[in-house]
């Protein structure tokens, strides 16, 4: 397995007469909303221009949808380029990582030359952040990642807990990314997000993708909230043209769909419940309290390492997240699922049984 292969890798053949049942990607059940799509083939005719440089519409979505000034928003081509931006920009000689943690995260940090420090998060708390022992292990870092909820744990810090270490660390001027891509899937998500906490931590950026909740990560979009200061900073870094026209028209008529966000959350907080619980029944697979749309699950107690279940779950035509090449999970067998409609949960759920 490559050292940052991601999961949602459809593109390879799959099974004769078949097609893949993709539980490797941690994508929005309901799909791609019909006024999305509507969007995109409106502004269609629109490429034969160059995009709004200043993406001045989508902006104004995100700060009413957000409650944020537009001087403290930064657009991305996907919440994952402005991991590398920053970076870029910043060029942290030691960046701290609980592990394990989305792998993009080293990944920028190996891309500028920088010393990675691991914390290693415990399978014995079910890998919660500890935020005094993250403290102790990291507090000599320059930069430090913190996914809200990490991810493939699902774990989830509590914003009074993210309040605590952003004081710890901008008094020691340690730059900190909280990432709360899938922050949006949570109906009670003011209980954790610290976006709008950036105008009085000056190293704080917080990222957010509007790919998954919204299902359409094929088309790239992201954003990061941070102090005004650092967002002109990270503006003389990016490309000018790094969010295209037809992303941009996406975002915007996406913000505006009040009743997809709220039946995407009941949804999800429902079958996420039903999944653990179906998956906590089958002989040897030992499933972590899910937060949002995914689920870690162990599958030590099968008698299959995880490159063994995920390749006989290929076999069966369907994707599952080998989480083998997670920085610290090396050795431990982990698989990651994603919660999907019931009835492909269901056939996820039968083809499981089958290969254990």
């Amino acid at each position: 397995m490559e050292k940052f292969e991601h999961g949602g890798n459809i593109y390879t053949a799959p099974p004769v007469g078949g097609r893949w049942l993709d539980f490797s990607a941690n994508i929005n059940p309901l799909g791609l909303a019909p006024e999305v799509r509507q969007a995109i083939a409106q502004n269609i005719d629109g490429i034969v221009h160059y995009p709004d440089p200043a993406a001045r519409k989508l902006k104004a979505a995100l700060a009413s949808h957000y409650g944020l000034p537009q001087e403290q928003l930064l657009l991305g081509n996907g919440a994952a380029e402005l991991f590398y931006l920053l970076l870029h920009m910043i060029r942290p000689k030691r960046v701290g990582l609980p592990v394990p943690s989305f792998s993009d995260y080293q990944r920028a940090a190996e891309a500028v030359g920088a010393e990675i420090v691991f914390a290693q998060l415990r399978a014995t708390e079910d890998f919660q952040v500890d935020i005094d022992r993250l403290q102790q292990e990291l507090g000599q870092v320059d930069c430090i990642f913190l996914g809200n909820p990490n991810n493939p744990t699902g774990k989830l810090l509590t914003r009074k807990q993210l309040a605590a270490y952003l004081s710890f660390s901008e008094e020691r001027g340690i730059w900190t990314v909280v990432d709360e891509s899938f922050l949006d899937f949570l109906p009670e998500q003011e209980q954790y997000t610290v976006r709008d906490l950036v105008g009085e931590y000056r190293h704080l950026l917080v990222v957010r993708s509007l790919t998954k909740f919204y299902a359409m990560p094929g088309i790239r979009i992201g954003f990061a909230s941070g102090h005004e200061a650092l967002v002109k900073r990270l503006e003389q870094g990016r490309d000018v043209w790094n969010v295209n026209s037809l992303a941009q028209a996406a975002g915007v008529a996406a913000l505006g769909l009040k009743e997809y966000h709220r039946e995407s959350r009941r949804f999800v907080q429902q079958e996420k419940d039903w999944l653990y619980a179906r998956l906590g029944e089958i002989r040897g697979i030992c499933p972590l309290q899910p937060s949002v749309n995914f689920i870690m699950a162990g599958v030590a107690d099968t008698g299959l390492t995880s490159d063994e279940l995920t390749a006989r779950m290929r076999r069966q035509g369907v994707l599952v997240r080998n989480c083998a090449n997670y920085a610290g999970l090396e050795g431990q067998q982990y698989i990651r699922l994603a919660v999907r409609t019931r009835e492909e949960n269901e056939q996820m759920l039968k083809s499981l049984e089958a290969v254990v």
